[in-house]
């Protein structure tokens, strides 16, 4: 039996770990509580079992997901889950993981986000639930009267998370004021949006970004309200997205009985098609989902890359990187359409990616896409936090699993996580595997623990990883198959400068 602040638990041993699943870090989301900042538990009597996996948050599974979550879903889903080291230390390193799936997919519970090789490591490992979607990210006039902070709920259920380790950690060896946290994708902007809040920033002392973006992950930073939305044109605000929703279940009006009528509504309504397959449509056409985080002066102050241009992120231990085939794609109905947005640098464009014109349009899109999306927003964070001197260490993962070699050109997104956690077993054929998988996974697993417990991710038998020194570098690079790593100024680097003439000069709002 343990005994947080909040209640005694009792968990299950394993071979590295004592493993602490489902606790409770704020009330149930539900009801009146339905789009209102996390409120505090209410400390429970008697010995609570934390055995099993609590409900991850509601969602529209969605099949292709890297880390997929398919059954045990509900409305209540603020619980957190910890592997704490078998040893009689204290003080360990703690990372807090925070999943990805688009603001609307994903949870703690997916086998490959176990904890078990980071507590076998001496590392305190928390994983965490957040509210998805019109959950997590909603406003509307109604809630104008409500208490405390509006819109961004499921940003403020990770805040709520990481206060819960502040208070509890130390209970069971870990050290409050050695927090690693770490996400991909939505998780990885996830950070980058704690990094650069006021609110958020005393609640940890390093911070990884894998795939998180770095700019708009989900294109627009929306306001919470906009003049533009008067115009008859697609909503500008938040609030805007909300009416729509509201209207779209014949809820009109502003006021609290509005308010009610939308709490009353059914848990699936809210989730309605939304995943993210589903979320650029849902967004774009229906215009009743803003997206993920948008702007509410008090959650989120402004855009990330605002707060990075401007040095006002928290200066933290900073490691950040992303796949070699990573997420985006462009669209357009030929390669003249695709070069011709590029406006007066489509020639150059077109001589950086496609020199010789033998690309296909499909690969073109996919590659422009990803380097918009992926790459360069990366690029662009880790330069500024060099710039306010954080120490910083930029990656670029290409190890491709031995059965996908011939099939992926290269390292496909969110493929590099189950290597972060050295759960190989869960994604892949534990038959195909091969010795070269495996160092791999080694050596990125050692690299995040060793930065959660020092600061950098160099150690013992791991090729060396010199923090960057210059805009361009170094840049580690994690070979399709084996060691070497290259250490290199970034080879994409024209590439990536052409993308930033672009994404810098171009409104990108949906």
């Amino acid at each position: 039996m343990t005994r947080f602040e909040e209640g005694a638990v009792k968990g299950a041993h394993t071979e590295h770990a004592t493993v602490f699943k489902g606790i409770p870090f704020a009330t149930p989301p539900v009801g009146e509580n339905r789009w209102r900042a996390p409120q505090d538990v209410t400390p429970w009597e008697g010995v609570r079992d934390a055995t099993q996996f609590a409900p991850s948050c509601l969602q529209k599974p969605m099949d292709g997901d890297e880390a997929p979550i398919y059954d045990n879903l509900s409305e209540d889903c603020l619980y957190l889950n910890v592997w704490q080291p078998r040893d009689d230390q204290e003080k360990h390193p703690v990372m807090v993981w925070i999943h990805g799936g688009g603001f609307v997919n994903g949870g703690g519970a997916s086998e490959i986000y176990n904890g078990e090789r980071f507590a076998r490591d001496g590392v305190v490992l928390v994983s965490i639930n957040y509210r998805l979607g019109r959950f997590g990210f909603f406003d509307h006039p109604a809630l104008e009267g409500e208490v405390g902070p509006k819109g961004n709920f499921g940003l403020m259920d990770q805040k709520k998370a990481l206060e819960w380790v502040q208070r509890n950690i130390s209970r069971i060896g870990g050290d409050p004021n050695n927090v690693t946290v770490f996400g991909e994708s939505a998780g990885g902007n996830s950070v980058l949006q704690l990094a650069s809040q006021p609110e958020s920033q005393a609640l940890f002392q390093r911070a990884i970004v894998m795939s998180g973006g770095g700019r708009d992950l989900m294109n627009s930073a929306y306001p919470r309200t906009s003049a533009d939305d008067d115009t008859g044109k697609p909503p500008r605000s938040a609030e805007a997205f909300g009416l729509k929703f509201a209207t779209s279940h014949g809820i009109e009006g502003r006021d609290t009985d509005a308010l009610s009528r939308l709490r009353a509504l059914p848990a699936e309504a809210i989730v309605g098609e939304l995943n993210m397959m589903t979320l650029p449509g849902v967004r774009a056409r229906q215009h009743d989902y803003v997206g993920g985080p948008f702007i509410d002066g008090q959650t989120v102050v402004a855009p990330v890359a605002e707060r990075f241009e401007r040095g006002q992120q928290a200066k933290v231990p900073l490691m950040i990187g992303t796949t070699d085939n990573d997420l985006g794609s462009m669209t357009a109905d030929t390669k003249e359409a695709l070069f011709a947005r590029f406006g007066s640098i489509a020639e150059q464009v077109r001589a950086e990616y496609d020199p010789d014109g033998t690309r296909s349009l499909s690969d073109l899109a996919r590659a422009l896409g990803r380097d918009e999306k992926m790459n360069e927003p990366a690029r662009f964070i880790a330069r500024k936090a060099l710039e306010h001197n954080q120490p910083t260490w930029f990656y670029r993962f290409g190890h491709v699993a031995n059965e996908k070699r011939g099939d992926w050109n290269g390292a496909p997104h969110a493929t590099d996580v189950p290597y972060a956690f050295d759960t190989l077993d869960t994604r892949f054929d534990p038959t195909t595997l091969d010795d070269a998988d495996r160092q791999a996974a080694a050596d990125f697993h050692a690299y995040l623990v060793n930065f959660a417990r020092t600061g950098d991710p160099n150690g013992n038998g791991l090729p060396n990883w010199p923090r960057m020194t210059a805009p361009d570098g170094p840049l580690l690079k994690m070979p399709a198959v084996d060691r070497p790593y290259a250490l290199e100024k970034d080879p994409w680097t024209s590439a990536l400068d052409l993308v930033e003439r672009y994404v810098t000069r171009t409104d990108r709002r949906a």
